[in-house]
């Protein structure tokens, strides 16, 4: 009776602690973001100073790919062996410090070694930032997901305003160090909280990848499978049938796992690009080193708002209208931003492409989490933030021969994949009778007190 109970509300406590853990999450979203978008609205002075063509700049931007790519792809691991709360705190340390090797760097391949270890970092704070807050996500059981990318994108406001405001007074480095201190702040006293803080019912499962109040987002049977395993083993014809209806099951689960991760990392292109590239893509139509911070902040101005709004356009309008608004918002926007001769024009079309890539990353997660737990989510986000850390040096190859302009168009055309791909994953998700909105907060998910029985009897039989 003490497991069933887990599966409702949690008491005054149990929501206590919640609320510490997702305020503690979101500001680490909101760190990353910030220290991301510190090194961005630089670029151009660090750029200068190691005297780099657009074609090197954009090699050395592949250190920043390489190092994410690479440590996302392990961090899953290291989550599920160490805790994503150890993880994160560890990859937030590391992420402050490396942000000033950038600003030591006085070549191109300086740049591109600092800029790994710096990747590095980045790629292990996103992973666990996303494990806890899917964790938060299926405690809560609302679509919540989007207010931790709203912070992400606060942070990177946050950031361009500070790089705006001091890249006429001040160097990267000194700027850099500020940015540093701040970072190792915010970790240790969210870190802490992190530490010190269960979330109700974390344990109810093995190793606690995802709590037991967990919102089945295909159903309590693919939910069981992929996060207890295969059931006991059956005999015969019976044995047979269950083997393969679980094998066609679990391939159902990752190649949804894929899919979503291939949707999330057509939205970071332009999300990666626009970081990246926006200040200098301003900065070649004659703005200042002030204005050209510009671009970045209307964008990640928009996408703060379009995630802020995020919980509330998912419940409303379900996930097939939020993504596929987006995607078409995110095409329109950035060709726009490409193409057009005028600083406001393009500075325009920033913010529209930042209200429609805003909820793409936000949405696939939510979906992943509850399907794989941290496995699923680093996959995905290796997918995710592969775009998102691919899309500056593919723009930078592709600038050397066809120009800025018309290589940032090429976010436009991955915007029209994201749409057919939210298309079809929506439509699986009716399918499978999951709604893309919101289930009422004071429900309980359907299937949670069958999947806890499960767990209940699974338990007893245990020696």
């Amino acid at each position: 009776m003490r497991l069933l109970h887990k599966t409702a509300a949690p008491p005054a406590a149990g929501q206590q602690a919640t609320s510490r853990v997702r305020a503690a999450a979101t500001a680490f979203f909101a760190f990353g973001g910030f220290i991301f978008a510190t090194w961005a609205v630089r670029i151009p002075a660090v750029k200068a100073a190691t005297g780099a063509s657009p074609a090197e700049l954009g090699i050395a931007l592949l250190g920043v790919s390489g190092g994410a790519i690479a440590t996302m792809a392990v961090s899953g691991v290291l989550c599920r062996r160490f805790g994503a709360a150890r993880a994160l705190i560890c990859g937030a340390a590391w992420l402050s410090l490396a942000l000033l090797l950038p600003a030591l760097a006085r070549s191109a391949v300086a740049l591109g070694l600092g800029l790994v270890v710096f990747g590095i970092g980045y790629g292990c704070v996103n992973v666990a930032a996303n494990t806890v807050a899917v964790d938060v996500v299926a405690v809560l059981r609302r679509p919540v997901m989007p207010s931790f990318h709203a912070a992400w994108s606060l942070g990177g406001l946050a950031g361009a305003a500070m790089g705006g405001l001091l890249a006429p007074r001040l160097t990267p480095l000194p700027q850099f160090a500020i940015a540093t201190l701040l970072g190792l702040a915010v970790t240790a006293v969210a870190g802490r909280v992190l530490l010190t803080t269960s979330l109700p019912g974390q344990a109810a499962l093995p190793g606690h990848d995802v709590p037991t109040a967990v919102t089945a987002e295909i159903g309590p049977e693919t939910l069981e499978s992929a996060v207890t395993g295969p059931r006991p083993a059956k005999t015969g014809p019976a044995k047979t049938r269950a083997a393969t209806a679980g094998a066609a099951e679990r391939g159902h689960v990752w190649r949804m796992v894929l899919l979503l991760g291939v949707l999330a990392a057509c939205s970071t292109y332009g999300e990666g690009s626009v970081t990246d590239w926006g200040a200098l893509r301003l900065h070649g139509l004659g703005a200042g080193a002030g204005l050209a911070a510009a671009g970045y902040a209307a964008f990640a101005l928009a996408e703060a708002g379009g995630r802020l709004a995020g919980s509330w356009l998912l419940a409303r309008f379900g996930q097939r209208a939020v993504l596929v608004s987006g995607g078409i918002a995110t095409c329109a926007g950035m060709l726009g931003a490409a193409l057009a001769p005028s600083i406001p024009v393009v500075v325009a079309g920033f913010a529209l492409a930042g209200l429609g890539v805003a909820n793409a990353f936000p949405a696939a997660m939510t979906r992943v989490g509850p399907l794989a737990g941290p496995h699923g989510v680093a996959i995905a986000s290796t997918l995710g933030y592969g775009g998102f850390l691919l899309g500056p040096p593919t723009i930078g190859f592709l600038a050397g021969t066809l120009g800025l302009g018309p290589s940032l168009a090429t976010v436009s055309f991955l915007a029209v994949v994201a749409v057919a791909i939210a298309w079809f994953v929506t439509a699986d998700a009716r399918h499978q009778n999951t709604p893309g909105k919101a289930e009422p907060a004071g429900r309980r998910p359907a299937g949670s007190v069958t999947l806890t029985m499960r767990r209940f009897r699974h338990d007893q039989r245990r020696p």
